[in-house]
């Protein structure tokens, strides 16, 4: 259980860097100050998970249920203390619904699962990564939102970019690996719940996300004609 210790120390040090945030950065809200830990945790998720499936291995589309490596065991610390410290906050401003609750808490017991068991991890390190690349155009998006400058080109190529990736990474990717998941005899059958669990949530953010592309498309149709009709030098009041 060594690794529940480096848990508790990761969470400390999550908690110590969103603290120094908030006292260094106070002219920026509570939120504001908690996504650029997200950002961070997303950074250092993907760069770790990354070195672990295509370096280190073993390939976790072909080695599923093999034991935890202790880079894998480190990669789930990291991530597990920090949405234990995402979760904890969400909760306390009620900043999420239940479907963002619900993946944060499939996601903790999950890992939690997994260092225990003492195996699957690579599986683990593989959701991680997957779950965090979109990340970074998820959380530019909400700053270029803060600081109005999302209504432009620039949050339109974020926008498309990360509905892309999205599909890309948990739809199709997240099929393969669901379905070597599931065929393989290594991992424990809770194992495999788990990973059924994380894709239909995946289909439910992506209902979400299409939603969202249908009124974006009509966003962009109705910014197409407006420049038509009053022409592109054409002055505004």
């Amino acid at each position: 259980m060594t690794w529940l210790v480096g848990v508790l120390l990761s969470l400390l040090g999550w908690i110590s860097l969103y603290a120094f945030l908030c006292h260094s950065n106070g002219s920026h809200g509570y939120e504001w100050n908690c996504r650029l830990v997200t950002l961070v945790h997303g950074i250092l998720a993907i760069c770790i998970t990354a070195y672990i499936g295509y370096v280190d291995g073993p390939w976790p589309f072909s080695y599923p249920g093999t034991k935890n490596t202790p880079l894998q065991m480190s990669a789930m610390v990291l991530s597990l203390s920090y949405f234990l410290f995402d979760m904890a906050w969400c909760i306390y401003f009620r900043t999420e619904g239940l479907v963002m609750l619900a993946h944060h808490t499939i996601s903790i017991l999950g890992i939690i699962l997994t260092l225990v068991l003492g195996e699957s991890g690579i599986e683990s390190c593989a959701v991680i990564f997957g779950s965090e690349i979109t990340n970074p155009l998820l959380q530019a998006r909400w700053f270029l939102r803060q600081t109005g400058r999302y209504e432009s080109r620039l949050g339109d190529a974020v926008d498309v970019s990360f509905v892309l990736l999205f599909v890309l990474m948990r739809i199709v990717v997240g099929a393969n690996m669901l379905y070597c998941e599931l065929i393989s005899p290594r991992p424990k059958f809770v194992i495999k719940c788990g990973g059924v669990a994380m894709y239909v949530l995946s289909w439910v953010f992506t209902v979400d996300i299409a939603r969202f592309t249908v009124r974006k498309y009509r966003r962009w149709g109705r910014r197409d004609r407006i420049t038509e009709t009053n022409g592109p030098h054409a002055k505004t009041d």
